[in-house]
């Protein structure tokens, strides 16, 4: 149950009389009704009531919503309050009063509306149609309906708003209490087609389950007492909420970090380690200078420092730069202005939003022409299975590709280094948003763009590639789980 279930649910307690205990000193319910029914008599012969105002409506056994304490009677609203509907004045008469006017405060609609009282609009009126009297309660009658507030002095009152004042020393926050509860019933009672309204006589024709006045004062205490707790409550059950919410990624994050740091799995002390692993790819570089598809600069490998270092990782591990033990490339975007190069059709182009993380890839939103192709891309297509990377705003996402494919210039294809090197590809796939998003280990990054310099710079710990394979499957078994708490 959320804050705003819960605080529903005391007003509906309250409103049915099972928030306090009712007490068989208090006059009932009927000894006020007859109060008013005295004061309206008397108000009608000093002309302020006419005499319909003194017909009652019964209420009928099949109109009553809920049963209600002995002491408690059903009326309608016309019975024991006054209900006065807003009229717009003259939109000439209201304006933005300097000091010394003499003027009336006017409000139009909610707009003002706070948790209880209504603020000041900075619009006044001097020959408002409509004046609420101080604490009267204010209701929306439409465009919303039923939202309520009270105003702590006399107002204007437009159209959008109606007046309610209590007779017989009705207790003003009871009335404010029920109107909150009884929001949803007023809102399936309006009518129209451009916006929903209420009338004076479905508003007056409402039907409110009225206590003794004692017992009044004793709900508006209690629930006056419970919703600073609701409202603490509300604040523990947001946090807890975003707790929630955060937590999957949190617990992501840390299972990753454990990874790169050597503390998901076991290390086997048969593994041949990660040195051997890094030989083998240096000599496979030195095999691609040799065939003209690297050029020797690529050979040349930047010494690690220890202060680089960002963290211990196992013996059988080694640091390396992410360049010196991958290939890659970037793409392109072909010229927008140019039909040629986009149709539906030929090759398809992958776009960061294309990419979910982690995922394989299988459409794309945009397809690109073999001209395109030939043009920009000189025919390098990343071929299904590659591993790929965004660098720009979205920098770390990575996901494999299921179809041959070319891509945009945010993007980079990573070709591992020395076979077997699928569990390294899936190795580079989880931790790699990890990684690229590091704080001071990313000093060539600029605002949230990578660039040929820092890709090339990233810091990697590279396990021997056995344990590699067990990080791997440790790693997908765990994140399986944890997307599990997201449903």
């Amino acid at each position: 149950m959320n804050a705003q279930q819960l605080k529903n649910s005391i007003l509906q307690e309250a409103i049915e009389g099972r928030l306090v205990p009712q007490d068989p000193n208090d006059e009932p319910a009927s000894v006020l009704l007859d109060k008013i029914r005295k004061e309206k008599a008397r108000l009608v012969k000093e002309g302020k009531l006419k005499k319909k105002d003194l017909v009652e409506v019964p209420i009928e056994e099949d109109e009553i919503p809920f049963k209600i304490p002995e002491s408690w009677k059903w009326v309608r609203i016309s019975d024991v309050v006054n209900v006065l509907m807003g009229q717009s004045p003259d939109g000439n008469d209201v304006f933005e009063a300097k000091e010394g006017d003499k003027a009336y405060e006017f409000h139009q609609g909610k707009i003002c509306f706070t948790e209880k009282y209504i603020t000041p609009s900075g619009k006044w009126c001097k020959i408002p149609s409509r004046i609420a009297n101080k604490d009267s309660l204010l209701i929306c009658v439409r465009a919303p309906i039923g939202d309520v507030n009270i105003t702590q002095r006399s107002i204007g009152i437009g159209r959008g708003l109606a007046a309610m004042e209590g007779m017989g020393n009705i207790s003003n926050m009871f009335l404010f209490y029920w109107m909150l509860a009884h929001k949803r019933c007023l809102e399936d009672q309006g009518t129209g087609s451009t916006f929903k309204a209420i009338t004076v006589e479905v508003l007056k024709n409402q039907k409110i389950p009225l206590p003794p006045l004692a017992e009044q004062h004793r709900i508006v205490a209690k629930i006056e007492e419970l919703m600073p707790k609701v409202e603490e409550y509300g604040k523990a059950q947001e946090s807890l909420d975003k707790l929630n919410e955060e937590l999957p990624e949190r617990l992501k994050k840390s299972i990753l970090q454990e990874a790169i740091e050597g503390r998901l799995v076991p290390q086997d002390p048969n593994d041949e380690p990660a040195s051997v692993l890094l030989d083998k790819i240096r000599k496979e570089k030195a095999s691609l200078v040799k065939e003209g598809k690297l050029k020797k600069k690529d050979l040349e490998e930047i010494p690690i420092s220890e202060d680089e270092k960002p963290f211990d990782i196992p013996e059988s591990w080694e640091w390396c730069r992410f360049g010196a033990v991958v290939k890659t490339f970037t793409g392109k975007t072909p010229e927008r202005g140019n039909a040629d190069y986009w149709c539906d059709e030929d090759y398809p182009w992958v776009s960061i939003s294309d990419m979910k993380q982690g995922e394989t890839l299988t459409t794309t939103k945009e397809r690109i022409s073999s001209k395109a192709a030939e043009k920009c891309f000189g025919n390098q297509i990343s071929p299904k299975g590659s591993l790929i990377m965004s660098f720009k705003l979205t920098v770390g996402r990575t996901s494999f590709l299921g179809i041959d494919a070319y891509h945009n210039e945010a993007i980079i294809t990573i070709e591992t280094l020395s076979d077997p090197m699928l569990y390294t590809k899936n190795y580079y796939s989880h931790i790699l948003p990890l990684i690229t998003n590091w704080g001071d280990s990313k000093d060539a990054i600029k605002g949230k763009t990578l660039n040929s310099k820092s890709i090339y710079n990233l810091l990697i710990p590279m396990p021997p590639y056995n344990e590699q394979k067990r990080i791997v499957e440790k790693l997908e078994q765990l994140l399986h789980e944890i997307d599990k708490l997201k449903v």
